[in-house]
């Protein structure tokens, strides 16, 4: 139990009682119009049982709900599509009235786990993309303070997730149509979440149409990687390949072509985010696109509301809608007589 030294209950005793986070106990009595009246009367039920006195902790915590701060943390703040994210996340959190906090933790799961820890401290709420954590890290984490997860499934905490599923079996129908009976899948970091949802989408959807699937990796996400990548393909060069994201997906082409394998001739290459080098690089980049804006955004009015007392449904995530946009890095497989 989180005591003071005099053996009072605190407010985390009631959050724990009430099965609430600490915030939203401490704004039920400070700031009672901002939360849901059930909710309220789960806490005062709760403090009652613990023997919490609201005016030992009144000052305090009133002050620690007042700093209007709210956390986000993402895997690598130099791939575009975290950018894209955070500027969702700030245009919803200034609407909302808060300041945005960011931690970069540069696919580390023990940076990500000391920069939660210190964010904690200092904010409302939080917003954890891309997680590198364990599934018991990160419910520990929101038992302490209202937190959404972004791009991770995970039963038990709000979740907003782009439809990785769909856009994979799109881009999969289109390489069956065009021809191709054999994908390589570009992998991503060992713990990422995305990356196996990914990657098992890849492998049912050649199952079902009887084709065969390979993996290589894991890589991290970026355009060294993916030119690493590159260098186990070339000796044997498939014929279509879905990356795990664009930074890899570009970096596999600069490789290939590199080595005189032509793009989309001889492997056609498929990307996942949309980042705006996609449209940039030769030939432009086939790629499912994400929608980081929205993901940012939707993540921020989440955790408010969360804040503010609401209850969200957090069994099943979110799920964001992608769009595959065609361009000239796939195409339709070549006949062997046909190839350089």
């Amino acid at each position: 139990m989180s005591r003071t030294k005099s053996g009072a209950a605190t407010i985390y005793d009631v959050a724990r009682e009430a099965g609430v986070s600490p915030s939203t106990v401490s704004r039920s009595f400070s700031r009672p119009s901002r939360v849901a009246p059930e909710t309220s009367q789960l806490i005062r039920d709760a403090a009652r049982r613990v023997g919490y006195s609201a005016k030992e902790e009144r000052t305090s915590q009133s002050a620690k709900t007042a700093t209007h701060l709210l956390g986000i943390t993402i895997a690598d703040l130099s791939n575009p599509f975290y950018s894209q994210l955070v500027h969702g996340a700030q245009i919803a959190a200034a609407h909302a009235g808060f300041e945005l906090v960011l931690a970069d933790f540069r696919e580390s799961s023990e940076r990500e786990r000391s920069e939660l820890e210190r964010l904690r401290t200092i904010v409302d709420g939080l917003v954890i993309a891309s997680s590198r954590l364990t599934d018991t890290g990160l419910r520990t984490v929101a038992k302490t303070i209202p937190s959404v997860v972004v791009s991770r499934a995970l039963p038990g905490l709000p979740s907003i997730v782009p439809d990785n599923v769909y856009g994979i079996n799109t881009a999969m129908k289109m390489l069956h149509d065009w021809g191709h009976t054999s994908v390589t899948y570009v992998a991503g970091p060992e713990a990422s979440w995305a990356d196996q949802v990914r990657y098992r989408a890849v492998r049912d959807a050649s199952a079902q149409a009887g084709h065969t699937v390979h993996r290589v990796g894991p890589f991290l996400p970026t355009f060294e990687d993916g030119m690493a990548a590159s260098r186990h393909l070339v000796d044997h060069p498939p014929t279509a390949v879905i990356a795990h994201n664009d930074m890899v997906a570009i970096g596999v082409m600069h490789g290939l072509m590199g080595a005189g394998i032509r793009i989309p001739e001889d492997v056609s290459v498929i990307g996942i985010d949309d980042i705006l080098s996609a449209r940039l690089v030769t030939p432009r980049l086939t790629t499912i696109a994400l929608p980081a804006l929205h993901l940012g955004m939707s993540a921020i009015r989440a955790v408010v509301s969360l804040i503010n007392g609401a209850t969200i449904k957090a069994e099943t995530p979110m799920v964001l809608p992608v769009q595959l946009k065609i361009r000239e890095s796939a195409g339709p497989r070549r006949k062997k007589d046909t190839l350089r």
